[in-house]
């Protein structure tokens, strides 16, 4: 059921997701953070999985830099945006493929078959039952090739705490509130669609296994976090926003940061066994 809310949710969606990681600074944030740790750890060049990738965002940035990428994503809607975009750009060389599935099953691809995975956005974050995630990060290491890097951002609990406080106070108290404080789930009763917030530490966690080593823990939106108007204003300034730029690189990791950022990245290598 959840798999079906969060497809149609997407379906209505697409343009606002295409355009949401450029709208402003404080979205561009998240993205540029995301190629920054992405530029740092991939391969000098392969084929890349962009996994759950929506309307192709990274799977174009990757394409540009020269990867070879295959996109997949459970969203028809966003699959056709995808190509759209890939023909408007002209990379359709690079993008060697648009497929329609789930991260829960990547059987269509063999073992060992990419030199980097990405999952960004917070695919996983869209997985309830916690069976199946544990079985989406199972498929995400096994289509990955020995030494390859794995890219995975998920959605917060404790910042979307803050920002109930913030934006909506009404919710305080309410059942789905108590839920997602205390099991960091959300079924979609009130805007948003169905979605597992996750703690660090429970993301740590995750990828905490044999064969898998964590390279980085990332808050992708920073000490910005929730601070929407005042990261806008201070882009601005041409002059003081690249030292707040600066700051957020060197602070991004801080365990403290972290868990308080609206989106939280692992980058994390697979071993040779």
């Amino acid at each position: 059921m959840s798999d079906e809310l969060v497809r149609e949710f997407y379906s209505g969606q697409v343009r606002q997701e295409w355009r949401r990681l450029v709208k402003n600074a404080y979205h561009k944030l998240e993205l540029d953070t995301t190629l920054h740790y992405l530029e740092r750890y991939l391969p000098a060049r392969g084929l890349v999985l962009d996994a759950g990738g929506g309307p192709g965002r990274y799977t174009l940035e990757l394409a540009k830099r020269g990867y070879e990428v295959k996109l997949l994503d459970a969203t028809q809607a966003n699959l056709d945006f995808a190509r759209r975009m890939v023909r408007r750009y002209g990379l359709q060389r690079q993008v060697k493929e648009i497929a329609l599935g789930s991260i829960v099953d990547l059987s269509r691809y063999a073992e060992g078959t990419f030199e980097a995975v990405v999952c960004t956005g917070g695919p996983l974050s869209h997985i309830l039952d916690p069976l199946q995630r544990r079985q989406a990060i199972n498929e995400l290491l096994r289509v990955a090739k020995p030494e390859a890097p794995l890219f995975v951002s998920v959605m917060s609990r404790l910042a979307v705490l803050r920002v109930i406080l913030i934006e909506s106070q009404v919710e305080v108290g309410m059942p789905h509130f108590k839920l997602l404080r205390d099991q960091g789930d959300y079924l979609g009763e009130r805007g948003f669609t169905a979605c597992h917030f996750y703690l660090p530490e429970e993301l740590q966690l995750e990828f905490t296994r044999p064969g898998v080593k964590i390279l980085e823990l990332v808050g992708l939106e920073g000490i910005s976090s929730s601070h929407i108007k005042e990261l806008n204003q201070l882009a601005k300034d041409a002059q003081r926003y690249p030292a707040w730029l600066e700051t957020h690189y060197q602070t991004c990791t801080h365990p403290a940061v972290v868990g308080t950022s609206e989106h939280m990245l692992v980058v994390c290598r697979k071993s040779l066994v």
